[in-house]
């Protein structure tokens, strides 16, 4: 069967596991799911929720285009909320019972693999009906991805009218943070960080460097 297949994960969630404990972690994955089954669009459906992403199948790309920016723009309006990622790519799939098999379910889960928080790609056939709705796209080149043989040609997905263009990231939970609202602020090597706790801070101050440096 021809579908678009999509994955949606929280990024930086192991750093966020680390910085705040599996009970947090398990609160933010029901918070996450209850933003995905409430933003579905059109003939899109939740296949799976896989640890901290979604695994998502519509019959046509513009039902997963639709549900993945209305899933991007409520996890925005969520307070203490990691940035997500995404990667779409439109294929043949087997479906045995409620299992989707074949290698465009593998694509989609390598794109989403590429992208980083807060960025959305897609392989040239979703790119292009996004594109179809007014959704800006940007050409990335075509790029290895793991395991397959050719590389794919991706494209991001461009949904900034949706974002709130004031976050960013805490250095050591990788939580989206919006800078004056937050529970700490240290500078560090000519640089400004942002914090979403006092724990976090905590744990910056105790190994800057290594924090300062992740990306």
């Amino acid at each position: 069967m021809e579908a678009t297949f999509c994955f949606v994960d929280l990024a930086g969630f192991t750093a966020l596991t680390e910085a705040h404990g599996d009970h947090a972690a398990a609160d933010l994955i029901a918070r996450f799911g209850a933003i995905v089954e409430g933003a579905l669009e059109g003939e899109a459906a939740v296949v799976d929720m896989i640890g901290d992403a979604a695994f998502l199948v519509s019959e046509m790309p513009e039902g997963a285009i639709g549900s993945v920016a209305r899933i991007f723009e409520r996890a925005q309006l969520e307070s203490d909320f990691p940035a997500l990622r995404a990667g779409l790519h439109h294929g043949d799939a087997v479906l045995r019972g409620d299992r989707w098999i074949g290698t465009a379910v593998n694509v989609a889960a390598r794109v989403a693999g590429q992208a980083r928080g807060g960025q959305i790609l897609a392989t040239a056939v979703v790119a292009a009906r996004a594109a179809a709705r007014g959704i800006a796209t940007s050409p990335l080149g075509a790029v290895a991805l793991r395991n397959l043989v050719e590389p794919v040609e991706l494209f991001s997905v461009e949904l900034g009218a949706l974002s709130r263009g004031s976050t960013v990231i805490d250095p050591v939970c990788r939580m989206s943070v919006v800078p004056g609202a937050t529970s700490g602020h240290l500078r560090f090597d000519d640089r400004d960080f942002w914090f979403c706790s006092l724990e976090c801070v905590v744990r910056f101050a105790s190994a800057p460097s290594v924090y300062a440096a992740a990306r």
